[in-house]
């Protein structure tokens, strides 16, 4: 793995290249200040969210795990985005995209989704199970746990 880190730069350069051969030179560098600014946006707007959503954190809300893995995502597609050259263009490109995104934490994690944090719906992104907990239940209502357990005293 480490291997990618010196391949990916010349590969970045390769692309850049061809990508000049094809569109011109004005043209590749007009591409790559594009895409540093608006990656810099991606990272202000998102970041800037991402700030506000963890301050009403301690105004009593809880953030779902979701949140916090697709706004990661977006902030590393921005910095991605701010990298010159086309491969990590793509890989931004795939990371902004939802439903892609979450396949790619199915595949790196080697999980089927059920994982919490990797729900594809969107109920599940705006509370976790630990807030759940928390809310008052009806003294009524009967509660059944279910679970495994083991003797440590024999």
């Amino acid at each position: 793995m480490p291997w990618i880190f010196i391949l990916l730069p010349w590969l970045e350069l390769w692309t850049l290249i061809e990508l000049g051969s094809e569109i011109g030179g004005f043209a590749t560098l007009l591409y790559v200040a594009g895409t540093l600014f608006l990656g810099l946006g991606l990272l202000r707007r998102k970041g800037l969210s991402m700030l506000r959503q963890m301050q009403t954190q301690y105004g009593g809300r809880v953030l779902g795990p979701q949140l916090l893995l697709d706004d990661a995502a977006v902030l590393g597609s921005g910095l991605l985005l701010m990298i010159p050259g086309v491969i990590t263009d793509i890989l931004a490109l795939l990371l902004m995209v939802g439903p892609l995104r979450r396949g790619l934490a199915r595949l790196i994690g080697g999980s089927n989704g059920e994982q919490e944090g990797l729900q594809d719906h969107p109920q599940d992104r705006t509370q976790n199970r630990a807030f759940e907990a928390r809310q008052p239940r009806d003294p009524g209502q009967q509660q059944t746990l279910e679970g495994e357990f083991r003797r440590l005293d024999d």
